[in-house]
């Protein structure tokens, strides 16, 4: 069940008025419009751990990775350091508006695949102790 945290899967609206499957950003939602805070507060999944991206064509040739980067999607979020808040600026990068007219699907992988650590204390999980 997705938290309501950080990114998710979404159809997103192109630049160019296309639409494509995206990782989209809880920062880059304006969650004042209504409907936008409806589909955000009905998703049920988080942004995927797992990326396989083909870096070469049927022909062996490398692809171009700018051409499928939407420049138009980086933003601005809040952030705290020492405990300062600071504003950060995501450009198109991993997930946000690198995903552009890609040929996208998304797969549900099992929980137990996705453990992050963002602090320390989630060193203390079970799944990261050593067997």
């Amino acid at each position: 069940m997705w938290n309501g945290e950080s990114g998710g899967p979404f159809w997103a609206e192109n630049s160019d008025g296309t639409t494509s499957l995206q990782v989209v950003e809880s920062a880059q939602i304006d969650l004042s419009d209504a409907a936008q805070k409806e589909i955000f507060d009905k998703a049920t999944h988080f942004n995927p751990v797992d990326l396989i991206c083909s870096m070469k064509d049927y022909k062996g040739n490398k692809f171009d990775l700018l051409q499928f980067r939407d420049p138009q999607t980086g933003f601005i979020t809040q952030k705290s350091q020492s405990g300062k808040d600071l504003k950060a600026q995501e450009l198109p990068g991993l997930w946000n508006g690198s995903m552009s007219d890609w040929n996208t699907l998304f797969v549900e992988v099992p929980l137990i695949t996705f453990n992050p650590v963002k602090t320390v204390n989630d060193l203390l999980r079970k799944e990261h102790q050593p067997a």
